[in-house]
């Protein structure tokens, strides 16, 4: 039978099952839903066959684990050589406060810290700045000096650990403490593994968290790609962050193709620089979400993988196979937890978190169940951990690699998702490309309408969300919650102003001016940010002089 006529019977064959089986069938929930849908608003079909997947060039697509493109996992072993990185994303409060917790952690198996700042740090004040008044410690854990890192990794061999920091405008100050750290232990930069995020793209498109404006802050980034190329070769430099456009509301196709427009842009700028793209790239690195629609997540970071590696090779000409991996770390929707009923969001980070395993993720955070009330509890965070070791050592998902590849829906949902999001990279580069995008606002629209349109469809009752649409329970249940030092703000103050007046005054200064002329100029400003935090600036100070030479970001008003 030829191909053509294989087709045909299976197409025949199907329009017989559908006027038989399902002649009488109603859909299940007909009456209360219009449609089948994803996450994404996506619609989904009765039945995936072959015919959905008339494009799919199986030679290729379908080839290997750890064979180009990296459809099916970027290791040929995947999770049989060993399981992916149990990340657990933690900071509160104090630094001592967040260093109890990262031993905890440790303790209990974590094979990584993954590093959450305050709102203040993010921002790049100090505690006591009038600015940061009211946020200390609130979103994460405060740090306003070298002083403070040293607390907060007290006690921790940064040459066992992998480190992941959330950071981004004022990343590289925030990555010079965590050097200059492990420079007073007596580890060495070229000994350092772990991961910065300083993706400041993603933070004008969805997470608005700037300093800068887009030009200086991207010299920041490209300065921290350098540097690290040269000087610290087992470090990720960036972390290119699709989670947080997805938190705003993106669909799966949006937070791809924006994150992907993400990582090309840094690619270009890089090599603008003068890199070569083989002694960078591989050190570029990923961050998804993992949201609540299963089988469109796992379509999601096989469709990444497959997409990068072919823009790697072929338009940039990236010859180090290494330099075609996707590698990425994955969070469950925070977005998705729900302050009503609690404890049914264990069960959602579970079904995320399998989604991302099943996906390939190189490492992983599960969220507690109590985020949507508070930072998490320990209790809270202990079940998140347990979630995903329990899915390495009881599930048995682990035990082959893509264990979904072939499947018709599965397949079918990556191909999709690619095509949409080749059609956003087209409409990016007929705005000029990543920041005359970001200037005209698209990315921002695109993202709220998302948004938008999902609400409504919540508003509607066209999809549910259990316990609050949904299977609605009693008023008034709640859970035990974190509770923070009250004190922990004063003793940080405090902290602040003893070290103002016992460190060397005028070598700061002298610190800081050198900062400030190389930021006039194009020299890279790692060394000089170094220096500046070895002498104890704080990183308000640091920002200070970046500010005066580089000015400050207001987002355009659009109507």
């Amino acid at each position: 039978m030829t191909p053509e006529e294989k087709k045909k019977a299976l197409q025949d064959a199907l329009k017989k099952w559908e006027d038989t089986t399902l002649k009488e069938t109603l859909d299940r929930r007909k009456e209360s839903r219009e449609q089948f849908i994803t996450t994404s608003s996506d619609p989904v079909e009765r039945l995936y066959t072959p015919l959905d997947l008339s494009d799919l060039d199986y030679g290729q697509d379908l080839n290997f684990p750890g064979q180009f493109p990296f459809t099916r996992g970027v290791h040929p072993t995947m999770y049989r050589g060993r399981p992916w990185t149990m990340r657990m994303f933690a900071g509160f409060g104090t630094a001592k406060e967040t260093n109890q917790r990262f031993k905890y952690l440790l303790e209990q198996g974590q094979k990584g810290l993954s590093i959450a700042f305050d709102l203040p740090t993010l921002m790049g004040y100090d505690t006591d700045d009038p600015e940061a008044l009211g946020e200390f410690g609130k979103c994460g854990v405060a740090i306003s000096s070298l002083k403070d890192m040293e607390i907060l990794l007290d006690g921790i061999p940064l040459d066992k650990v992998s480190t992941s920091m959330t950071i981004n405008s004022p990343a590289a100050i925030i990555w010079a403490m965590y050097i200059a750290t492990a420079e007073k232990q007596g580890v060495r930069p070229d000994q350092l593994r772990g991961t910065t995020q300083n993706d400041i793209l993603k933070e004008y498109i969805a997470q608005k968290e700037y300093i800068f404006p887009p030009e200086p802050s991207m010299r920041l980034v490209t300065d921290t790609i350098e540097y690290g190329t040269e000087q610290l070769p087992l470090w990720n430099t960036i972390s290119i962050s699709g989670y947080h456009i997805r938190e705003a509301g993106s669909t799966a196709a949006q937070e791809l193709a924006f994150t992907l427009a993400d990582g090309f842009e840094y690619v270009r700028w890089a090599l603008e620089r003068g890199l070569d793209i083989d002694s960078f790239a591989p050190r570029l690195s990923f961050f998804f979400n993992a949201h609540n629609d299963f089988f469109e997540e796992i379509g999601k970071y096989r469709a990444a993988r497959r997409m990068w590696a072919q823009k790697m090779r072929y338009e940039y000409k990236a010859k180090n196979p290494r330099s075609w991996l996707l590698r990425f770390h994955t969070q469950t929707a925070g977005v998705s937890l729900t302050a009503q009923q609690p404890e049914n969001n264990i069960v959602r980070t579970a079904i995320q978190a399998l989604a991302a395993v099943m996906g390939g993720t190189q490492s992983l955070h599960t969220n507690s169940m109590d985020e949507a009330l508070a930072l998490p509890s320990e209790h809270a965070v202990t079940v998140a951990l347990r979630t995903q070791q329990i899915i390495a050592e009881e599930s048995g998902v682990a035990n082959t690699i893509d264990p979904l590849g072939g499947s018709y829906y599965v397949e079918a949902m990556t191909n999709r998702i690619e095509a949409q999001a080749n059609e956003y990279f087209e409409r990016i580069e007929e705005l000029g490309g990543v920041l005359p995008a970001i200037a005209a606002g698209f990315f921002q629209r695109e993202i709220s309408e998302a948004a938008y349109r999902y609400q409504r469809e919540l508003d509607m009752d066209n999809r549910y969300i259990v316990g609050v649409n949904a299977y609605k329970g009693e008023e008034g249940y709640s859970i035990p919650l974190l509770k923070m030092d009250p004190e922990g703000y004063r003793r940080q103050s405090e902290r602040l102003a003893d070290l103002r007046k016992s460190r060397d005054n005028g070598a700061v200064g002298q610190a800081l001016d050198r900062l400030r002329i190389a930021a006039q100029g194009t020299e890279n400003q790692m060394p000089f940010i170094l220096d500046a935090v070895r002498a104890y600036a704080t990183l308000g100070e640091i920002v200070s002089v970046m500010k005066e030479v580089f000015g400050t970001y207001e987002e355009p008003t659009w109507i």
